[in-house]
């Protein structure tokens, strides 16, 4: 018998002295971080709502509770049933049984209605029909994304569940070694921005954070291929850590598969989603520009699959010595500081992914709120001692001038956006914007991802600023719904039409004018002089971008799918840059976040900037709160007692 074997029948003896006599354990299984116990009375084991609480308590696991398959009632009884316990105002759409587990998927436009307060409507459920109930929201706007991950992960219920049951009995092994140390190795976005990689490595474990590109560099991936990295091979990772889906981040995360990896991958659920939509999209970007792409669709598919989601705050064990809890970082939808507690209280370290300190209209501010950080790894995009971004209503007012002005001269706004994130963030100021009266009702046009990535916000609205969560729950207050917004399902033929219109806003793919539908509406409006290209985002060094903000207007179409071959177009446009409306946090946020951490890390990894921001954040790090700070390079690795 192995030690995990051996464990979970002391698990089960432990299970069956605390819980009364008259309810039957059956089995106890590992399926990722959690344990899941089956037990052939489900009724009476939700009629103590206390009792799984008080079992976590005292195991320290997150359970589950599933019924034995065969004391399941039919599920065309079930299914009445549960509708009678569910209130109507709760907007089900759909009830999904699954036998093998004895869950019940429940979608539902209210899932806090299905839940009840406390949980007590799911425990009425399972009271009722002894099924588990889970519950999904039913996206307000409909999302193919969303809907082809759901449909996806259900066919693979079986293989999934095989995956989980390994993970879990890799999580729980027994520790090795005696040794007590912690390294992190950067493998990439150090003094550079792009390509985020991270090795954390203790005694037992090795854990990857993030494995994105290089925007603007093609061929400049994370140095997977070092010692280092992967060890002898990508199956001697044992967990892969993603802070969020951007592909600076995310883009490679497939590739692992490619490579061999088939372990877990620890994110958000909108980070899963949108993982899967933008690597997607970054294969079909490569294919249209004539690259090879590093990998095929299956192996998004495989990355989707290895998926274990966490939400904000639960603390979670992923390998015998670390447990991982995420916390909100404020930068896009399902972004997360992720927080790495290893051993027994020996080192804590936190990963700050990209971070935005103060609420948005998207979203509430980044946390900071850990128990203990030893090192923390810190995002310096604008971290450079000028780096201070405009007063989000000053940024606004700015953005109404640039629109009002365009207007009247009778041009179109070209808004280059990031899909996920900042063209929501932009949305919201548009439609509050003509709502108030402070820019003229017109045409906004959302090109490229946008619109899908816009569905996606709508079915989390529990990753958004609470006052948007709410409006979002009400059909005829969702902004996002508001007539204004047009969808370009991405023809020429429409592009065209809305170039010979009048006066528009519109926002499209990719914010640094790297490919994509951005490069075709240059083509269509890049030579008229009363129109104006606005950009709202960053645009990292060595991006198309960058060079059209310094001063560019000669704007090279060879090899980007546009129809003018090898030429290059002359752009007439103005071009205006309206800070403020970054996602990242500026020098003054990110010098507040370490401020006001309590108590502050003794160690400080500025990563992920320009080089002189890295150093600039560094040094005004040690300068004023007299700790230890370092701007390291790529291939640096730091060990830990």
């Amino acid at each position: 018998m192995s030690a995990v074997e051996r464990q979970l029948e002391d698990i089960k003896e432990t299970i069956v002295s605390e819980v009364p006599s008259d309810i039957s354990i059956s089995d106890v299984k590992y399926e990722g971080p959690e344990l899941v116990v089956y037990t052939r009375d489900p009724k009476k084991f939700a009629g103590d709502g206390d009792l799984v609480r008080r079992l976590a308590s005292k195991l320290r696991k997150r359970i589950t509770v599933r019924p034995d398959p065969d004391v399941l009632s039919r599920p065309e009884t079930a299914r009445e049933e549960i509708r009678k316990v569910i209130p109507d105002e709760a907007g089900v759409t759909d009830l999904d049984f699954h036998a093998d587990t004895g869950e019940v998927v429940i979608e539902a436009e209210k899932p806090g209605m299905v839940i009840g307060r406390h949980g007590s409507t799911l425990r009425e459920i399972t009271q009722q029909v002894g099924w588990t109930p889970e519950v999904v929201r039913t996206p307000p706007i409909e999302s193919s994304t969303v809907s082809n991950v759901r449909n996806f992960l259900k066919q693979e219920r079986d293989e999934r569940r095989d995956i989980l049951e390994r993970v879990g009995r890799q999580i729980h092994r027994e520790e090795m070694s005696d040794d007590e140390w912690v390294r992190i190795t950067t493998l990439g976005c150090c003094r550079e921005v792009g390509r985020a990689g991270f090795i954390l490595n203790t005694p037992e474990t090795r854990v990857l954070v993030d494995c994105g590109d290089k925007p603007g560099a093609e061929g400049e991936v994370p140095y997977l291929q070092i010692p280092e990295a992967l060890g002898a091979g990508a199956q001697n990772i044992d967990a892969v850590v993603l802070t969020h889906a951007h592909l600076d981040h995310s883009a490679l995360i497939p590739l692992l598969f490619k490579y061999g990896y088939d372990g877990p991958i620890y994110c958000t659920e909108p980070t899963r989603d949108l993982m899967g939509l933008l690597t997607l999209d970054y294969l079909d970007v490569a294919a249209k520009e004539g690259r090879a792409p590093p990998y095929e669709s299956e192996q998004v598919r495989e990355a989707i699959k290895h998926c274990i989601p966490l939400e904000y705050g639960d603390v979670t064990d992923i390998a015998p010595d670390l447990k991982l809890t995420f916390h909100n970082a404020g930068h896009i939808l399902g972004s997360a500081v992720s927080h790495f507690h290893v051993g027994d209280g020996l080192y804590n370290v936190a990963f700050s992914g990209d971070i935005h300190y103060d609420d948005t209209r998207l979203f509430n501010g980044a946390v900071n709120d850990f128990p203990r950080v030893e090192t923390l790894v810190m995002e310096s995009t604008y971290g450079g001692r000028n780096d201070y971004q405009t007063d989000q209503e000053d940024s606004e007012a700015k953005l109404a001038e640039v629109i009002n002005r365009t207007h009247d001269q009778g041009g179109k706004v070209l808004i280059p956006a990031f899909a996920v994130g900042r063209s929501q963030e932009i949305m919201l100021v548009l439609e509050e914007a003509m709502r108030s009266g402070k820019i003229p009702e017109m045409p906004v046009h959302l090109d490229g991802m946008i619109w899908e990535a816009t569905a996606i916000h709508t079915t989390y609205p529990e990753y958004l600023r609470d006052d948007l969560r709410d409006r979002i729950f009400h059909d005829d207050e969702n902004p996002f719904l508001a007539e204004q917004f047009n969808h370009i399902d991405g023809g020429e033929d429409e592009r065209q039409e809305v170039a010979d219109g009048g006066p528009c806003i519109i926002l499209s793919t990719s914010g640094m004018v790297t490919g994509g539908p951005i490069m075709s509406w240059l083509e269509h409006v890049g030579a008229e002089e009363d129109s104006t290209l606005t950009f709202v985002g960053y645009q990292a060094q060595g991006t198309l971008g960058r060079r059209i903000q310094n001063g560019w207007d000669e704007i090279p179409m060879n090899d980007r799918g546009g129809s003018r071959g090898g030429s290059t177009l002359t752009l007439n446009m103005d071009v205006e840059t309206v800070d403020g409306f970054s996602g990242h946090a500026d020098r003054q946020g990110l010098m507040n976040f370490v401020r006001t951490m309590n108590p502050r890390p003794e160690k400080v990894l500025c990563v992920h900037g320009d080089e002189s921001s890295v150093q600039d954040l560094s040094s005004a790090l040690y300068h004023e709160f007299n700790m230890r700070t370092f701007a390291p390079k790529n291939l640096e690795t730091f060990r830990f007692k």
